[in-house]
């Protein structure tokens, strides 16, 4: 049974810990929360056994082998970075980091210590439906373009309009729609095309200086892929993706609950499953696999590290095409 340490005790931490106790693979032994109240009342919930308001006592003298961490965007890399250094496995939610820089740096602490794995937790990535869709991808006989929507307004919007400046919607948290839902098309975009040849992202900015939404147009050899993303306004249209005279239809290319495949003469052909009640539930047994058997399962875990690199150039250079950066972020930082 592994051990999970926390860091963060907001509802997908809850969902995450939900899911990892579910697979039967996860222990929950450590929660760390600035609030000692609030960590007592997370670790009593789900019958932890130690709480820490102090990080470096926490990873070093917590009895976790493994840390899960969803703070705020622009926390992940130094948490990250402090995990590696104290030997601990990371489960880091998207996005892991902000730019190449950072990722680059955590690459380094990592082959410091060769045995510390490291995860970014994009959930679609380990779910069956996500597999079909790639599959019917390439069963296409010519991919023609591709249009992936994921707007949801969010609620701390309404924080924003009143003359606050919530996490999410701040530069200084790393905040903004791409950093937060983009995340989510840009693992579709990479995971079934590949990289783009070029990608420029075309924000609309919000009071607080973070893009609200925006659409992000990727360019391949013979095709593009539009990207619109929002954390101010709700959208319920289909994504697709166009061969010649077939498509694939998906119902959200985040939450993949439904995966249609539309042939020549029209004809409806389900081609997904029906997902796990809790959409963590795949990543938490694909992140036990590894752990427990790292040699057997090199392949997949260089494959993730690779595709979470490629996303968060993808991502950096979407936000720097669009003239968006960071509290303290320089226009370097690619490098």
């Amino acid at each position: 049974m592994l051990k999970l340490g926390i860091i963060g005790t907001n509802w997908i931490t809850q969902q995450f810990v939900d899911a990892a106790i579910e697979s039967g693979e996860w222990q929950l032994t450590t929660v760390y929360s600035r609030q000692l109240e609030r960590a007592q009342e997370f670790a009593t919930h789900n019958h932890a056994e130690e709480t820490f308001t102090d990080l470096e006592t926490f990873f070093s003298q917590g009895s976790f082998d493994t840390v899960y961490i969803a703070s705020p965007n622009s926390l992940h890399f130094s948490q990250a970075q402090q995990a590696i250094e104290h030997g601990k496995h990371v489960i880091v939610e998207k996005p892991a980091v902000a730019n190449q820089r950072e990722f680059q740096q955590l690459d380094t602490a990592l082959k410091a210590h060769p045995d510390v794995l490291l995860f970014e937790a994009a959930r679609q990535l380990h779910e069956t439906n996500f597999q079909r869709v790639k599959q019917q991808i390439d069963q296409l006989e010519q991919v023609q373009g591709a249009t992936l929507t994921y707007m949801k307004y969010s609620s701390r919007y309404d924080a924003v309009r009143a003359g606050e400046e919530p996490n999410i919607f701040s530069l200084n948290y790393a905040g903004g729609a791409l950093q937060d839902l983009g995340v989510y098309l840009a693992y579709d975009a990479v995971g079934w095309f590949g990289m783009p040849e070029e990608a420029a992202y075309y924000p609309t900015l919000t009071r607080t200086k973070v893009d609200g939404k925006g659409v992000a147009v990727l360019r391949y050899a013979g095709f593009t892929v539009t990207l619109n993303v929002g954390k101010t306004s709700n959208s319920f249209l289909s994504s697709e993706i166009n061969g010649l005279r077939d498509a694939i239809v998906l119902d959200n290319p985040a939450e993949l609950g439904r995966v249609t495949y539309r042939d020549a003469d029209g004809q409806a052909h389900e081609l997904g499953v029906q997902p796990d009640a809790n959409p963590m539930l795949a990543e938490a047994r694909d992140f036990a696999m590894v752990i427990n058997d790292p040699t057997n399962h090199q392949r997949e875990y260089l494959a993730w590290r690779q595709l979470s690199r490629n996303v968060n150039k993808l991502l950096f250079n979407l936000r720097q095409s669009g003239h968006l950066y960071f509290t303290g972020e320089t226009r370097d930082a690619v490098k």
